[in-house]
């Protein structure tokens, strides 16, 4: 490969693919749902969380892949087996990935199967528990067959549509471009809304993201200063993207839905926020959308997490193994059951949706925490070890998500 002043833009913007992949993972239901009942709720007051979230996506995002191009190993494999020179913390450490997915990616796809099926019983009707195990049973065959790729660009299509339509929707609506300026910097947590900032948080820094995006930059083969290089702006402009997806909706919700006092509880007042530009057809495009996203990360989250068990176990990546094949049912089987449950249970599945993401935004500094630590273990990755620079970033990223998240623990348990 050429050397690193000789690559230009050209050849990195012809390399993209990692990055999109992540922002591919992490923006579906649960960040429309977030992002929409954040800004209709409290305005433009918690733009700062998500400015916050996607400079953590980028800062955590980078470690990951570093990681992963100066060892030649995926992020879970890695920490299985060089996080420390004891082979027992070694697995202990693999074992505390394996919970943190499997309970994080559950969650998540409770809220990508009940996104999707909101989006289906809005254009179609019937029941939601209906559609809930339709889309279920659909997603478990694609990934069984691996013939998921088929519809997987058809169903990005639709969700890119959407946030297209959301971009310019975001101008027609004219808001408080003064307020948003001051309140995409400026922290701020109103009474009651620790909650959603931890949800804003989860819906964007991923867990599983992290080793998902680990394995995608081995498999496009990059190496070396020219391969960090590549890594590093597909990882910026990759999040970037679903950053200014997620500030368009929320920006839109706060312009639109705030000053009406409309408080989200359906996927009906989310599609208000589309009225400015859509009108009339808003409600049946935003459900369009809706579907999309729910299902093309329904088909995401499972596979996602899959790989990072089977490889925090020490278990082949190949998706016909059975254990791999175990980990897919199991993971899309809990989505359905606490999907059935809520609806079942007369719950607001936009309430589901939003503690689903909060939950990754609790159990984010489990894995966040071991990151930052694998990311200076110089003796692997040697020139790739975090700098300064890196390591202040990243401590920010990981302690203030902490935080955050025993704040929720402890306001959980009546301590707060």
């Amino acid at each position: 490969m050429a050397e690193e002043k000789d690559v230009s833009w050209k050849d990195i913007l012809k390399a993209l693919g990692p990055g999109l992949i992540v922002t591919a993972a992490f923006v579906g239901p649960g960040t429309v749902t977030t992002t929409s009942s954040s800004g209709a709720k409290y305005g433009y007051v918690l733009l700062w969380a998500l400015t916050f979230s996607v400079f953590a996506t980028i800062v955590l995002q980078e470690m990951s892949a570093r990681i992963a191009i100066a060892t030649g190993k995926p992020l879970a494999e890695f920490i299985r087996t060089s996080l420390s020179k004891n082979p027992t913390v070694n697995k202990i450490a693999a074992a505390l990935v394996v919970l943190a997915i499997g309970v994080g990616n559950a969650a998540f796809q409770t809220g990508n199967l009940t996104g999707a099926a909101i989006g289906l019983n809005t254009i179609l009707g019937s029941s939601p528990i209906l559609w809930l195990w339709v889309i279920g049973i659909i997603a478990t065959i694609l990934l069984w067959t691996g013939s998921y790729k088929v519809i997987e660009k058809f169903l990005t299509a639709l969700v890119a549509v959407m946030g297209f339509a959301f971009l310019v929707d975001m101008f027609v609506a004219k808001p408080d471009w003064g307020q948003v300026a001051v309140h995409l910097v400026k922290p701020t947590i109103p009474e009651g809304a620790l909650t959603i900032v931890l949800a804003l948080i989860g819906t964007t820094v991923v867990p599983y993201n992290l080793f998902l995006h680990s394995s995608s930059v081995l498999e496009k083969g990059w190496k070396g200063r020219v391969g960090i290089k590549i890594m590093r702006w597909d990882t910026i402009i990759g999040v970037l993207l679903g950053g200014i997806f997620s500030w368009a909706i929320m920006i839109t919700a706060a312009a639109v839905l705030h000053p009406k006092g409309i408080i989200v509880k359906s996927a009906g007042d989310m599609a208000v926020q589309l009225e400015p530009l859509l009108g009339r057809a808003a409600a049946a495009f935003f459900a369009i959308g809706l579907f999309g996203a729910g299902m093309s990360s329904a088909v995401t989250a499972p596979l996602a997490g899959a790989y990072a068990i089977q490889q925090s176990l020490g278990l082949p990546r190949d998706m016909k193994d059975k254990h791999f094949r175990t980990w897919l049912i199991l993971i899309m089987l809990a989505g359905l059951g606490f999907g059935t449950m809520v609806f079942a249970t007369g719950r607001s599945p936009i309430e589901a949706i939003i503690f689903a993401q909060a939950v990754n935004g609790v159990l984010l500094p489990i894995v966040a925490w071991m990151l930052l630590y694998a990311a200076n273990k110089k003796e692997y990755l040697g020139e790739y070890t975090n700098g300064p620079i890196s390591n202040v970033l990243g401590g920010i990223a990981v302690v203030t998500a902490t935080i955050l998240g025993i704040r929720l623990i402890l306001k959980a348990l009546g301590l707060m």
